[in-house]
């Protein structure tokens, strides 16, 4: 079911990033999240479902936006306290049971994936390891790992996923995993529309062109906190420091937006058109605009 329109006067405290020592804390291992009171999922299976069948009732007071993401005409937020729509004027919708979205992702037939923790009373797993819908965030499934991982960076690719919680992990498929090493724990996963994942790292901007199987260094102007894939060849990344920049070729060179926008905890880039270049930036408690890399930003929230 869907939960009721959220006005905006919603208390927003975002957490924002202490820059380069929040590239490997984000890291937390699955271990330390593990609630005994709760019981584990199948690991491979559909059974562990939750439709958010609360009552909806009350403010929700919003505490951490862990990203902002366009679905078709849709700006979405995966929140500390589940997911929600953001409207033209500022308002939230939510959608869904009220999860902790720490990693969250739509591949490309439009199924939504995602980790994190479920809300008290929630029938899936603590932490849920990874789930999906198949109906826009309405409800979740949990399709492997439940019990066992929480998932802060995670990216689709294909009809599985390349993760990260104590270890890098690839699934083909979204219910077997593989242990993947890399150089550096990420902070943050993109996978681009031919398949390379770019993770950020305290090492620099990483590429794996074999599902994360072997990594190389992508020379960056500075280094880069949170990174999306535009579309072919766009890439686009914020740094340490604020600034917002751009690749229009993969990585081989970079154009370095004019100022810093602030203290970047996720960004989500779009290519509505071969001239457009959209940038929805998290940023502490606001949600901002972008199609000229930082110089103007409006605030969606």
């Amino acid at each position: 079911m869907t939960r009721p329109t959220i006005p905006r006067r919603l208390l927003l405290t975002g957490l924002p990033l202490a820059a380069v020592g929040v590239l490997t804390a984000c890291g937390s291992s699955a271990a330390g999240s593990t609630d005994p009171s709760r019981p584990d999922g199948p690991a491979g299976g559909e059974s562990g479902t939750s439709d958010g069948t609360g009552d909806g009732t009350g403010d929700v007071a919003i505490t951490h936006i862990h990203r902002a993401i366009r679905d078709r005409d849709t700006i979405l937020l995966a929140t500390h306290q589940g997911l929600f729509q953001l409207g033209a004027a500022g308002q939230l919708t939510a959608v869904g049971p009220p999860i902790d979205l720490m990693g969250f992702d739509i591949a490309a037939d439009g199924t939504y994936l995602a980790s994190g923790h479920p809300a008290p009373g929630s029938d899936l797993p603590q932490p849920v390891g990874l789930i999906r819908s198949t109906d826009r965030g309405r409800t979740w499934a949990q399709r492997s790992r439940g019990g066992q991982s929480d998932f802060h960076a995670l990216t689709a690719l294909g009809d599985g996923a390349l993760a990260f919680d104590d270890a890098l992990r690839y699934s083909p498929d979204g219910v077997t995993w593989q242990v993947r090493q890399i150089p550096a724990p990420p902070r943050d996963l993109a996978a681009g529309p031919d398949g390379t994942v770019l993770a950020t790292t305290e090492r620099g901007l990483l590429a794996s062109d074999d599902r994360g199987l072997t990594w190389r260094t992508v020379p960056t102007p500075q280094l880069l906190v949170t990174v999306d894939w535009a579309g072919p060849g766009t890439v686009v990344g914020a740094s340490t420091t604020g600034v917002l920049v751009v690749s229009r070729d993969a990585g081989v060179s970079w154009t370095v937006g004019p100022r810093s926008v602030g203290e970047v905890a996720a960004v989500t880039a779009s290519q509505p058109s071969a001239e457009q270049l959209e940038v929805l930036v998290v940023v502490g408690a606001q949600v901002l605009r972008t199609d000229d890399l930082g110089a103007r930003t409006t605030a969606l929230l």
